[in-house]
């Protein structure tokens, strides 16, 4: 796992090549990223199946209840996978999730 510090968010990278792992590890540090604006990049794994994606769902929820974004940067279906995760195919698109986030937090939405 490679942890990339930014501005207003950090990017949390999955290096190996066990999906199920990384969330598991992504999930015992999560205190160490919840006061962030969170990037999760799985984009090493290629096509992601929607049974994979929903898998971050349970993390996805704790980390929004902080008032922080969560947004997934994957290749996947994104119209199969829930609704709950914010799910794009860029790092620029993830970028624009986070500060769409941040303008509908400071008005109150």
């Amino acid at each position: 796992m490679n942890v990339e510090h930014k501005e207003n968010y950090c990017i949390v990278k999955d290096t190996g090549h066990d999906l199920q792992s990384f969330l598991l590890q992504l999930t015992q540090e999560h205190k160490d990223f919840q006061q962030h604006n969170l990037i999760v990049d799985i984009s090493l794994h290629g096509n992601v199946a929607v049974k994979e994606i929903n898998a971050f769902l349970p993390l996805a929820k704790a980390h929004s209840k902080g008032k922080k974004s969560f947004v997934i940067l994957a290749d996947a279906d994104f119209n199969k996978a829930s609704d709950k995760l914010a799910i794009v195919p860029t790092l620029q698109e993830a970028r624009d999730m986070i500060e769409m986030d941040e303008i509908e937090r400071d008005l109150g939405f």
